[in-house]
């Protein structure tokens, strides 16, 4: 058996190397690395897939959540709603814009964040909210972008955990994920269902002027070549990555297959184990399980987590330490026990492997493991 991997791009790459190694080279051979043919042609492939008019190409995702707070014109002291248990990227560039992160709770269930919680942290100086797509599903939309339309507030959607999935709304409409709010924003980071071979993300509107607004911020602010018009950063997508990316396009929904069938064979291993709670999933959203992960309850899941990597199974704790708890973003509003459900998360969570490239074995290896901890120590 080979040795499991959270995540074996080696294994996945193997199967497309041919296709990806030739694409690499036509990058190399004409030499355009950036903003290229490969790029363009992405871009488009991706607008068609996700049926969305404007795909925004660009550095990494966390630019993509920066870039997008410029486009609509957020000022300083602005406040921003989004929830506490995410990636620090979805806090870190509202603070980093000089704008106000408001942090709010999520659902025990789901770890999506609790559109409840979003209506009751709503004053006068809230103008965005950014719903966190964690873990592979979509966040209430239907729900959030009803608050936003009353309060007239914009709505960033955090898709880098998500690409392709999809929200099914109550009339019968489905749209990708990051294609129903203002923006959406997604990272091409390596580990992602749609990974690069480096950094890379994008930005996702339908709004004609915002695109081009979000493409003249990603280029120093131009719409023609050394004309600034906005104040911008330098943030684009590079041909290499792009190429790499088409080419894992192609396969993003049998890759999310796999990932659905590696999840169904961990809920049929632990249903009958109350001290482990597997994931939900949420009617109106498909679940593209960017990470599977569980709930350990009633017992040490730090201990459990050691017990996993020292028989050769890795198990990661997405995330420890919820954002109002971190020393960067400590603030008097949010005292510990402010969210207890995120709080209480923190020291329950525990994330298996999941990849495209899982096999029989290895989930056998990775299920016996973690079932023999728990019957063990009850």
């Amino acid at each position: 058996m080979k040795a499991i991997q959270m995540v074996d791009l080696k294994s996945q790459y193997e199967d497309i190397k041919q296709e990806v190694d030739e694409r690499i080279q036509g990058v190399l051979n004409t030499s355009s690395f950036i903003n290229g043919p490969e790029v363009k042609r992405f871009q488009e492939e991706l607008e068609s897939y996700l049926q969305v008019k404007h795909v925004i190409p660009c550095a990494n995702g966390t630019d993509a959540l920066q870039v997008a707070m410029m486009a609509l014109g957020l000022k300083p002291g602005d406040e921003v709603i989004t929830t506490t248990f995410t990636f620090v990227a979805t806090a870190e560039v509202i603070a980093l814009l000089g704008l106000v992160p408001v942090l709010v709770d999520c659902d025990e269930n789901t770890f999506l964040i609790s559109e409840n919680a979003v209506r009751e942290a709503i004053t006068p100086k809230t103008k965005a909210i950014i719903p966190v797509h964690l873990f592979g599903q979509c966040a209430n939309m239907e729900e959030i972008m009803a608050i936003a339309e009353e309060h007239n507030l914009f709505v960033i959607e955090d898709a880098a955990q998500s690409i392709g999935s999809s929200f099914h709304f109550k009339d019968g409409r489905s749209q990708q994920s990051g294609t129903i709010g203002d923006f959406g924003c997604t990272s091409f980071f390596p580990s992602k269902n749609l990974g690069c071979y480096g950094d890379g993300g994008a930005l996702f509107t339908n709004d004609d002027a915002l695109a081009e607004k979000a493409r003249m911020v990603v280029n120093h602010g131009m719409k023609v070549r050394y004309y600034h018009d906005e104040i911008g950063v330098n943030s684009r997508l590079d041909s290499i990555q792009a190429a790499v990316l088409s080419v894992k396009l192609q396969r993003l929904n049998d890759y999310g297959n796999a990932r659905r069938a590696a999840a169904w064979h961990y809920d049929e291993a632990f249903k009958d184990l109350p001290e482990v709670i597997t994931p939900e999933r949420v009617r109106n959203s498909c679940h593209v399980f960017h990470q599977y992960t569980l709930r350990i309850v009633g017992l040490d899941r730090n201990a459990l987590q050691k017990h996993m990597m020292d028989n050769g199974v890795p198990a990661m704790i997405y995330y420890p330490v919820p954002l109002h708890q971190q020393k960067a973003y400590r603030d008097e509003r949010y005292e510990d026990g402010h969210f207890p459900v995120a709080e209480q998360l923190a020291l329950e969570v525990l994330s298996l492997p999941m990849h495209t490239e899982l096999d029989k074995q290895q989930l056998e290896k990775i299920t016996n493991t973690l079932r023999e901890y728990v019957i063990a120590n009850r």
